[in-house]
């Protein structure tokens, strides 16, 4: 495995294969939190600390436990424990050491546990047949990724004047001609290759 080998996964788990403008995945938590860049911003890293951490825990059980045992048919839950478990971790960590932040995450710090993003990562990784490493990587990039489309999101979002903007497309009507036009351009990406 060389470094290139990771490089391009981590540019394809973040830029081509973008796990909300391009699989569609997380877009609760992308919509719903990105009114502000800094709660994006904050949500993101979160994100980046559960994928990368579910990730390695996700491939150490199925590598070490699911599969000797032919239990590959409880990944799906597995998976959701772990994410679940890492999950209530971070926000015990960010209500004791910043509770502004907390509150301004509401709900959606706990939602984290069922954004299908982390999960996604995890099956895919099992799909991808990647080792630890691999996996490691691709559920960083794909969290950086997560986390860059929320922030470009917020900024224009913050950058909006909803009073520019015709009556019939205040609100989330604008939010989401902004994320589809942000999809497009994303697909530019496509035709990168290392």
């Amino acid at each position: 495995m060389s470094q290139g080998s990771l490089l391009f996964i981590i540019i394809s788990t973040a830029l081509i294969d973008n796990v909300v403008l391009s699989q569609f995945l997380g877009i609760c938590s992308f919509l719903g939190v990105s009114k502000s860049l800094k709660n994006s911003v904050s949500l993101g890293a979160a994100v980046i600390l559960v994928i990368s951490v579910s990730s390695a825990v996700a491939n150490l059980l199925y590598t070490f436990i699911l599969k000797p045992l032919d239990l590959t048919y409880l990944d799906t839950i597995v998976f959701i424990l772990v994410i679940a478990a890492l999950v209530q971790m971070v926000e015990m960590f960010i209500k004791k050491s910043s509770p502004a932040l907390y509150k301004a995450l509401g709900i959606y710090l706990p939602l984290i546990t069922t954004n299908c993003a982390v999960l996604g990562v995890a099956l895919t990784n099992v799909q991808n047949e990647y080792n630890f490493i691999q996996s490691v990587v691709a559920g960083f990039g794909t969290a950086v990724g997560y986390t860059i489309s929320i922030s470009l999101l917020a900024s224009i979002r913050e950058r909006i004047d909803e009073k520019a903007v015709p009556k019939a497309f205040q609100g989330a009507p604008i939010v989401l001609m902004t994320a589809a036009l942000m999809s497009i351009a994303f697909t530019g990406f496509s035709g990168l290759s290392l």
